[in-house]
C-alpha cells in the first residue's frame, strides 16, 4: 500500500473530510466524551501544538472526546505553551517528572474518562476523520484493538533513517492488507491505536520499566487476554519523525534488549519469533551479523564503512543507503539481544533452536 494510492491520495492531514461522524449511542449520558485521546509529550513543544490544532478540527464534534496531554518533564517551554493553548474541545494536561512515555501514558489513561482510550504520539498530524474511523472500527467491541496507519509527509524534510523506517512501515501496512498475515501484537505501535479503557485497566496498563518496545509488551499481554486486533488502513495520521543517527542506531539495541526481558520475565515470545526468522535473513546480513557481534571494533568499523552508503542516499543511491541501514539495525538489534543475554554464544545457540530458546537460556520456570 503507498500513501499516495487510493483513499489516502485524496486526503493528507487535517482536511474536511466526507464521513459523517459516529452518532452517540443509545443509553449514554448527553455531553459524556467517547472517546479520550492520550498524548505523552516530551521535549516536542511545536509538535504537540501541531497535534492539539489538527484535533480540533475532527469531524467528530468537540464535545464528544477529551485530550490529555501528558508532559513527561518537558523543559523546552511545552508546560507554558500548554497552559495558554485554547481548542474547542475538553483539554487536559498532566505533569511529571521525566519518567518514560509508558509511565506517561499510564498516568493519562487513569484521568481518562471516554470507554475507548486513542492514543497518538506528540509527531504525527491526524486526518480530519480519525476519531470517527476509529469509533466505527471499535463499534460496541469490548476486546478489540484497533491500529491505524503512520504514513510519511509530503511537506518534510527527513534523514536517510527515518526514511528507511518509514518504508518498513509501508511494507507492514501493504502485507496486511493483502491479507499476507493479519494484524498481531507485533504491529501495535501507539502513535495510531485504540484500546477499550476498561481492557487498559485491566491488563494493569505499560510496564513503566520499559523506555522502548513498552506498546509491544502491553500488547502481548493483552492479546494473551483475549484481545483481537485489527488493521485500520483508512484510520490515518501523518508522522513527523525526526532523530538524529545515534538516537536511531539505539533503537535496535534497545529492542534486542527488551526482547530477551520480555521473554526471559514474561514468557513473550518477540525474541523466540526474531531468532525463527534469522535463517531467512539475507545471507549476506546473516553472515555479517555473526562476524560483528561481540566484536565491537568490527562494529564500528563496519559503521562507519556503510555511514558511507547512508551519505550517499543524498544523490540518489536509495538502494545502496538501505542496504547499510538494514545490516547496522541487525546488528545493533543482536548486540542488544547479546549483552542482555550475557554474550554472543547464547545468541547463537538461540538462534540454531528458536523453539527451545528459552530451555537453553535457563529461563526460570
Amino acid at each position: 500500500m503507498s500513501p499516495t494510492t487510493g483513499r489516502s491520495a485524496r486526503r493528507r492531514g487535517p482536511l474536511v473530510s466526507d464521513v459523517p461522524h459516529t452518532e452517540q449511542p443509545a443509553g449514554e449520558n448527553a455531553g459524556a466524551p467517547l472517546l479520550s485521546v492520550v498524548v505523552p509529550t516530551y521535549n516536542r513543544c511545536a509538535g504537540i501544538l501541531r497535534l492539539l490544532r489538527a484535533l480540533a478540527a475532527q469531524t467528530l464534534p468537540p464535545d464528544r472526546f477529551e485530550v490529555i496531554v501528558s508532559n513527561d518533564g518537558s523543559t523546552d517551554g511545552t508546560a507554558e505553551a500548554l497552559a495558554a493553548f485554547e481548542v474547542p474541545y475538553r483539554l487536559r494536561v498532566l505533569t511529571q517528572a521525566n519518567a518514560g512515555p509508558a509511565a506517561a501514558r499510564n498516568a493519562a489513561v487513569r484521568e481518562a474518562t471516554g470507554r475507548l482510550v486513542v492514543f497518538l504520539d506528540d509527531d504525527v498530524l491526524p486526518a480530519s476523520d480519525l476519531l470517527d474511523v476509529h469509533l466505527a472500527a471499535q463499534g460496541d467491541a469490548d476486546d478489540l484493538i484497533v491500529v491505524g496507519p503512520m504514513f510519511p509527509p509530503t511537506d518534510w524534510a527527513r534523514s536517510t533513517w527515518v526514511r528507511w523506517e518509514e518504508r518498513q512501515l509501508l511494507k507492514q501496512y501493504d502485507a496486511m492488507q493483502r491479507g499476507l498475515y493479519s494484524c498481531t501484537p507485533r504491529q501495535f505501535y501507539t502513535g495510531n491505536a485504540s484500546v477499550p479503557r476498561a481492557l487498559l485497566l485491566q491488563s494493569g496498563g505499560f510496564d513503566a520499566r520499559f523506555k522502548r518496545a513498552e506498546d509491544v509488551e502491553l500488547a502481548f499481554r493483552l492479546w494473551a487476554m483475549g484481545a483481537r486486533f485489527h488493521f485500520e488502513p483508512t484510520a490515518e495520521v501523518l508522522h513527523y519523525a525526526s532523530r538524529s543517527f545515534a538516537s536511531w542506531m539505539r533503537t535496535p539495541y534497545q529492542y534486542g534488549r527488551y526482547d530477551v526481558v520480555m521473554g526471559r520475565e514474561k514468557g513473550i515470545n518477540t525474541f523466540e519469533l526474531v531468532c525463527g526468522e534469522f535463517e531467512r535473513r539475507h545471507a549476506l546480513s546473516q553472515r555479517l551479523t555473526r562476524a560483528c557481534v561481540g566484536r565491537p571494533w568490527r562494529r564500528a568499523a563496519t559503521t562507519t564503512l556503510f555511514l558511507t552508503a547512508v551519505a550517499t542516499d543524498r544523490i540518489g543511491l536509495e538502494i545502496a543507503a538501505s542496504f547499510a541501514l538494514s545490516a547496522i539495525f541487525n546488528v545493533e538489534y543482536w548486540q542488544g539481544a547479546a549483552d542482555e543475554l550475557g554474550g554472543t554464544a547464547a545468541v547463537w545457540r538461540a538462534v540454531e533452536e528458536p523453539s527451545r530458546v528459552w530451555t537453553l537460556l535457563g529461563r526460570p520456570s
